[in-house]
C-alpha cells in the first residue's frame, strides 16, 4: 500500500485545478499586460482569478499581489514593514523562534542591516500568546509577523487576538499563513491582519505561485524590479497558468473545507491516539488548537531519517523534523525552540494527512509505525543504555 502523508510539504495538484488551467495553455495565452485583445481577454481571467483568491480571504482583490509563492511573499511584507519603519526611526520587528526560514533567514539578514529583534519564546504549551505580543511591543517596533499555523508541529497561533493588540498599538501584523490558506477560515478584516503570505501548492493547486494579501494604505517595496505588473510592485510576467490553478484550488478548498476537515480530523485525532500508545514518546504541538491534518511525534531513542527510510520501504511518505545539511544532523529549531532536547529531536516524525487519505491507510500507520520504532529500538545502543538503566528517559 502507497500512503502519501506528507502534505505540508506539498500537495497533489488537484483536478479541479488542472481543469481550470488547461484554458491558459490553449486560449488565453496572451500577455495580461498588451493591450490587443488576446492580451486583454488574458488580463480579464487574470483579474477572476483575483477575485476568488480575495474573496476566499475577505478582502478587496486590488489588496492581492501575485508572487512565485510563499517564501517571496514573506519577503516583500517584512521588508516593505522594515523599510517604512526605519523611515520613522523605528528598527523593532517581533516575531517567534518557531517561524519558517522565509521569515527567519529574512529577519537574520535585517539584523545585519541594523534592525533589532525579538522571537517570542514557545515552550509554555507550544504556542505564542497575545499577551506575549502585547507586552513585547514597544515605541519603536515596526512590524509583527507571527505565522497562522506552525508547517512542523502545527500549532495555530490566536491570529485574531494578535490581530486585535496590532491594531490597538497601531503596528503593521503580518502573517505567514502558508499552512493554514484552504485549511482553515480566514478572514483578514474580522482578523486584523494587515499583510498575509499563502502558497499554492499546499492546498492542492500548482507550484511556483502564491500571493501577498497587503490592506489598501500600506506601501509595499519591490522585491523583484521590471514592469509594471501588479501594480507595479512585482515586476515580470504572471503566471496565468499557476495564478488561475491557485485561485480554483483556493476556491475548492474553501468551498469543501468543512466537510474535508470533519474527515481530516477525524483521521488525524485517530492517528495520534494509535501513536500515543508506542512507549516514551510525545505529541508536538497544541493540543487543542492544530492544524486539521498534522500530527507530529517525537520517539526516544531513535534518529528520524532512520525512521523516514524504513517507513517509505513500506509505502508510508512521511518527513522528520531534523534536518540533514551539509552532511551533518540538525535538529529542528522548532523542535528545540518548543523544549524538545537535542536526542529527542532527532526522533521526530511528522505526518501531515488531507481529505484523500483513506481509513485503511491510517491503519498501516498504525501498524507500520510501532513496528519500525521497535525496530530501530532494538539496533539502538542509546535505546540499549537507557533500557539497562545508565541513561535516564526523557519522554
Amino acid at each position: 500500500m502507497q500512503v502519501y502523508a506528507d502534505n505540508a510539504a506539498t500537495t497533489k495538484i488537484s483536478d479541479h485545478a488542472l481543469r481550470a488551467m488547461m484554458p491558459c495553455f490553449e486560449k488565453f495565452y496572451g500577455n495580461p499586460s498588451s493591450l490587443h485583445s488576446v492580451g486583454q481577454e488574458a488580463k480579464e481571467v487574470l483579474e477572476e482569478a483575483r477575485a476568488k483568491v480575495a474573496a476566499c480571504l475577505g478582502c478587496e482583490a486590488r489588496e492581492i499581489y501575485f508572487t512565485s509563492g510563499g517564501s517571496e511573499a514573506d519577503n516583500q511584507a517584512i521588508r516593505s514593514a522594515a523599510f517604512y519603519g526605519a523611515r520613522k526611526g523605528k528598527k523593532h520587528i517581533i516575531s517567534t523562534a518557531f517561524e519558517h526560514h522565509a521569515v527567519l533567514h529574512t529577519l537574520n539578514a535585517l539584523e545585519k542591516e541594523g534592525f533589532e529583534v525579538t522571537l517570542l519564546d514557545v515552550k509554555e504549551g507550544h504556542n505564542i500568546t497575545a499577551q506575549q505580543v502585547k507586552d513585547a511591543i514597544r515605541e519603536d517596533t515596526c512590524l509583527v509577523t507571527c505565522m497562522y499555523a506552525n508547517n512542523e508541529i502545527g500549532s495555530v497561533l490566536p491570529v485574531a487576538e494578535i490581530g486585535a493588540v496590532c491594531k490597538e498599538k497601531n503596528v503593521p501584523f503580518h502573517t505567514d499563513a502558508v499552512q493554514a490558506v484552504g485549511h482553515l477560515h480566514i478572514d483578514v478584516k474580522k482578523q486584523n491582519i494587515d499583510m498575509l503570505s499563502l502558497s499554492g501548492h499546499k492546498f492542492h493547486g500548482p507550484k511556483g505561485v502564491g500571493a501577498l494579501y497587503v490592506r489598501r494604505g500600506l506601501p509595499l517595496v519591490n522585491i523583484i524590479e521590471g514592469g509594471a505588473q501588479e501594480r507595479g510592485k512585482r515586476g515580470g510576467t504572471e503566471n496565468l497558468p499557476g495564478i488561475v490553478g491557485m485561485a480554483a484550488a483556493m476556491e475548492d478548498a474553501c468551498v469543501n473545507m468543512d466537510k474535508n476537515n470533519a474527515k481530516v480530523v477525524a483521521l488525524r485525532d485517530k492517528l495520534i491516539a494509535g501513536l500515543e500508545k508506542i512507549p516514551h514518546c510525545a505529541l508536538n504541538g497544541d493540543r487543542e488548537n492544530r492544524l486539521p491534518g498534522n500530527v507530529s511525534f517525537c520517539f526516544e531513542g531513535i534518529e528520524g531519517e532512520s525512521l523516514l527510510l524504513l517507513l517509505d520501504a513500506q509505502g508510508i511518505a512521511a518527513s522528520s523534523g531534523s534536518a540533514c545539511t551539509s552532511g551533518s544532523l540538525d535538529p529542528s529549531h522548532v523542535l528545540l525552540a518548543i523544549g524538545r532536547v537535542h536526542d529527542v529531536a532527532h526522533g521526530s516524525l511528522r505526518l501531515s494527512i488531507c481529505h484523500e487519505n483513506t481509513e485503511e491507510e491510517i491503519d498501516h500507520i498504525l501498524t507500520t509505525v510501532p513496528q519500525v520504532v521497535e525496530l530501530l529500538r532494538n539496533m539502538s545502543p542509546v535505546w540499549r543504555d537507557l533500557q539497562t538503566g545508565k541513561r535516564e528517559y526523557i519522554l
